[in-house]
C-alpha cells in the first residue's frame, strides 16, 4: 500500500539521517573532554550544544523506533495469547491508547514549540543558545510518531505481520 510505504520510508530516512547526530555529539564530547583535561581549556558551548543534539537524536527517532518495533512493550498479557487475540488487542490498543496519546503529543508539542519560537527562548548556560529548534523538532517528532502509528495500525488491519509488516 502506497501510504504505508510513504510513511515507513519517511521515518526510515529520518532515522538514518538522525542516527548520524550521535556521531556528531560523540565527536563534540570527545573534543570538549580533550580541551578540558589535556589542554585545561574547556569550551563554553560544547556541553549545551551536545545536550541539544542529544535532544534532537532522542526525540526524532520515535517514529523510526515504532517502525522497527523497538519501543519498550509490556507484553505480560499478550505474550501468552495466540496470534489472533494478540493482533486484536494490538488493533484495539491503537485507537484506545496510542492515537489519543499521539494527538495530545502533536497538539501540545506544537503549542510548546510555538511559544518557544515567539519568546525567542534561549538556554541559561554560559552561552545562550536558542531552545526553539529542539522544541520544533519535538513537534515534528510527534507528527512522525503519529504517522508511523497510522502505518502500523493499517498493517495490523491488513494482517501484514512479520517480515511483510516491515515494508521497506
Amino acid at each position: 500500500m502506497l501510504l504505508i510505504r510513504l510513511i515507513d520510508g519517511l521515518n526510515e530516512v529520518v532515522g538514518k539521517i538522525v542516527s548520524w547526530v550521535a556521531v556528531l555529539f560523540a565527536g563534540l564530547i570527545i573534543y570538549d573532554v580533550v580541551l578540558r583535561y589535556v589542554f585545561n581549556a574547556p569550551t563554553l558551548w560544547a556541553f549545551d550544544l551536545t545536550k541539544s543534539l542529544f535532544g534532537f537524536y532522542f526525540i526524532l527517532l520515535g517514529g523510526y523506533a515504532l517502525r522497527h518495533q523497538s519501543h519498550v512493550r509490556v507484553d505480560l498479557v499478550t505474550s501468552a495469547l495466540a496470534p489472533m487475540p494478540r493482533r486484536i488487542i494490538e488493533i484495539l490498543g491503537y485507537p484506545i491508547f496510542f492515537f489519543p496519546f499521539a494527538w495530545v503529543f502533536v497538539q501540545q508539542s506544537y503549542l510548546f514549540a510555538l511559544r518557544s519560537w515567539n519568546q525567542g527562548e534561549t538556554t541559561y548556560g554560559a552561552i545562550q543558545m536558542p531552545v526553539y529548534p529542539v522544541k520544533i523538532a519535538m513537534a515534528v517528532a510527534a507528527v512522525l510518531l503519529l504517522l508511523q502509528g497510522i502505518s502500523e495500525f493499517i498493517k495490523l488491519l491488513l494482517n501484514k505481520t512479520g517480515e511483510s509488516r516491515d515494508v521497506g
